[in-house]
């Protein structure tokens, strides 16, 4: 896949405001997951390094993805820079990281490429800021909630910020969080339900994924 910049992945993010976050251990199920989330309307799309093949159905859809000019393809639960480089080595085009990892950091700096890395204190942001982290990722969301977010704003205002985890398809849910300031969420399995998986209902996915991001320009318009 293409390099990209980090400003064009951050611009990305803020555009749809909405980073589907999956994984699976078949490479087709994988595939048939991002072309409904691509079609429903989603440019950032980031796989989890979970289950011993995520390596393998990673680089099935980095290829599989090269028909999408414009789709960035991130990896996310990466824990050392050794597996950064494996997933960059094989197309990831941003790191995403549960915890404040600075080995991270530093490899992702080597390679002018996005790193998003997990925290849930004020201390953390700092740190991830002081080694060049442009965004960061409010982990676990369910555990920090909206007020956490609009805490840091006040003292961090310019930092984008992205929730994952407790982030629901609602409007009640989205709402929270963009009004608390963040520039998009991660959405797992809220979005791509086990029972849409288990039917196969790709279409079902497809427009799960157009309404949201609907209601997430909804808001983000009312914001303004």
């Amino acid at each position: 896949m293409k390099t990209v910049s980090q400003k064009e992945t951050l611009n990305s993010m803020g555009k749809e405001g909405l980073v589907p976050v999956f994984n699976h251990t078949d490479a087709e199920v994988a595939k048939k997951v991002l072309d409904a989330c691509y079609k429903g309307g989603v440019r950032v799309f980031e796989f989890t390094n979970r289950g011993e093949n995520a390596l393998e159905v990673f680089g099935a859809l980095v290829l599989h993805a090269e028909k999408y000019h414009d789709l960035i393809l991130g990896i996310g639960t990466i824990f050392s820079a050794d597996d950064a480089k494996k997933f960059f080595d094989s197309g990831a085009q941003f790191i995403v990281s549960p915890a404040m990892i600075p080995e991270i950091a530093h490899f992702c700096k080597s390679k002018d490429m996005l790193w998003v890395p997990g925290c849930g204190t004020v201390t953390e942001i700092y740190q991830a800021v002081q080694l060049g982290a442009k965004i960061i990722k409010a982990f676990p969301g369910n555990v920090l909630g909206p007020g956490f977010v609009k805490s840091v704003k006040a003292v961090y205002p310019n930092l984008p910020i992205m929730p994952t985890g407790g982030v629901a398809p609602t409007e009640e849910n989205l709402k929270a969080w963009f009004d608390a300031g963040v520039t998009c969420v991660g959405m797992g399995s809220k979005l791509i339900s086990k029972d849409m998986l288990l039917q196969k209902d790709f279409a079902a996915l497809e427009r799960t994924v157009k309404s949201t991001l609907e209601l997430i320009s909804k808001i983000k318009v009312g914001n303004n």
